[in-house]
Parts: C-alpha cells; sequence; structure tokens
C-alpha cells in the first residue's frame, strides 16, 4: 500500500501462519498506516513477533510499524519513537515515547530500533544496520 492506495504486488518467501522465529535472525517491520494497521490483526504474525522477542532477536519498526509490538504487549518498559499519533498508544501500553529520529533501545530482552517517519530514514537504516550487525545477523 502507498498510504490508503494499493500499490504493487510482490511475492513473498513465506506466510505469517507458517513462519517461525528460528529461521529468521531480525525483523523490519514496515511504516505507512494501513499495512501496520492490516499486520497487527494477523495473530499469527503477532505471535511471530512475540516469538523473536523470546528469543532475543533484534527487531526494527518505523512511523507506524510499532502498532504490531503494542498488539503483542511487546513495548512495555521500552523507550521507542514512532510516527507522532501513535505516542499516545504507546505510551498506554507502558512504553516511554520520545520524539527522536532514531531511538535504539537495549533495555529488554532483545534490541528494539525504532524511527519516526521516512524523513528519517537515513537515521534507521544506520542504527537498524548496526544493530543487527551487533548480534552476528549481518556479517
Amino acid at each position: 500500500m502507498r498510504h490508503l492506495d494499493r500499490a504493487d504486488r510482490f511475492p513473498v518467501d513465506e506466510v505469517t501462519e507458517r513462519a517461525s522465529a528460528a529461521d529468521y535472525d531480525a525483523v523490519v517491520l514496515p511504516g505507512g498506516v494501513t499495512n501496520p494497521d492490516q499486520l497487527r490483526t494477523d495473530g499469527a504474525a503477532v505471535d511471530f513477533l512475540m516469538a523473536m522477542f523470546e528469543a532475543g532477536k533484534p527487531v526494527a519498526a518505523i512511523c507506524h510499524g510499532p502498532w504490531t509490538l503494542i498488539e503483542g504487549d511487546l513495548v512495555a518498559g521500552r523507550t521507542l519513537t514512532s510516527w507522532p499519533s501513535l505516542q499516545t498508544d504507546l505510551r498506554n501500553a507502558g512504553a516511554y515515547w520520545v520524539d527522536r529520529d532514531v531511538v535504539v533501545c537495549r533495555l529488554g530482552i532483545n534490541t528494539l530500533v525504532t524511527s519516526r517517519s521516512p524523513d528519517d530514514l537515513r537515521a534507521f537504516c544506520r542504527e537498524m544496520t548496526a544493530a543487527f550487525a551487533s548480534t552476528g545477523v549481518l556479517v
């Protein structure tokens, strides 16, 4: 989706119902409004994220991506940033929301990298790459 409009179609490697955290090293949650809104209603996707956190694997989310983390009760006690309209949702879920281009939170069972918007992609990609590399994901 591009905002609320259908966009390109891409083949997938696996559907959420069959995805196993054991088969993946890290996760990047996309931004936009529609994709994260639909993803957070996919129980298998939320379960997959919960398993990734429990396994201590790094996760990165940008823009509205943290909505799916909220659904899995994965943000309590963590410091995050996001698209500004999510700050109340994140605070209500127990997160500490800050208005910064990127936040790397290591105070939890995994490394969590969050960012606000496409304007912050340079910082987001830099910190996400560093976080993934520090756990051996990018070698």
